[in-house]
């Protein structure tokens, strides 16, 4: 095969700003043996973009397909941003069997730990998407068809340099509006006192969501919220509901 000559230089991937700081992260052999046994049941593999974790915005989830369900088939949809290890995501899904759960993250150990966990207990209303939220939420799932969309300890990005990398912002929760149903529920949490005066402030000013401070619910506590709390700080969730008619200003 021919190869690339040598005075042509290497294709480039444009660089962007993130929302984390972990792509993917290597697997002990106990993970590995987990994904090689699980992740066919649980994991869902998108057509991919110029990243590992990009999505190409011409593909879409086909819903039925990844759950398996049968035709004519429909249950409330969950999708968790930044599932982590899956503690939130596995207690909702024990104690809702009826409603599908997208657990969406980009560290693969802590896909590989979910995988673990829901295989264990042989549930079959979980799956895993590594990617993007932003891609996910903006092409890749279906316009209105998410019940709850769940956001619970973000990477704070402290740094005032860095706050451009925070995740919920304006153009976030244009994508988030564009999957919930009208009526569907944005659940947010941080221990990040600033951050969680930026995630009130922007979804107050959206015209698409109503809410504001809110109850954790039945969220189990998560190890960023366990840290959270011994270093001192309170934790905020909030509670935004998706507008039948967005409240465009005047």
């Amino acid at each position: 095969m021919q190869g690339t000559p040598a005075h042509v230089a290497p294709a480039r991937i444009p660089r962007e700003v993130v929302s984390y700081s972990r792509r993917d992260g290597r697997l002990d052999p106990r993970r590995q043996k987990a994904w090689d046994a699980h992740h066919a049941a649980y994991l869902i593999e998108p057509s991919r973009g110029l990243r590992n974790t990009s999505i190409d915005p011409s593909w879409q989830l086909d819903l039925a397909a990844a759950f398996g369900w049968m035709p004519g088939q429909r249950r409330p949809l969950v999708v968790e941003v930044g599932s982590g290890t899956g503690d939130v995501l596995l207690d909702a899904a024990r104690r809702h069997p009826d409603v599908a759960y997208l657990g969406v993250e980009v560290y693969l150990p802590g896909i590989a730990t979910t995988l673990i966990r829901a295989a264990r207990e042989n549930l079959t209303n979980v799956r895993l998407l590594s990617a993007e939220a932003g891609a996910v939420l903006a092409t890749a799932l279906p316009a209105g068809g998410v019940a709850d969309l769940w956001v619970f300890f973000p990477d704070p990005w402290p740094k005032l340099r860095h706050h451009k990398r925070r995740l919920v912002t304006g153009p976030f929760l244009d994508a988030a509006a564009r999957v919930l149903q009208p009526g569907g529920v944005l659940r947010l949490a941080t221990d990040w006192p600033d951050y969680a005066v930026q995630m009130e402030s922007v979804a107050r000013d959206h015209p698409s969501f109503e809410g504001g401070v809110g109850e954790r619910g039945h969220r189990p506590q998560t190890r960023f919220e366990r840290k959270g709390l011994a270093a001192g700080r309170a934790v905020t969730d909030l509670v935004f509901h998706r507008r039948e008619e967005p409240a465009w200003p005047s």
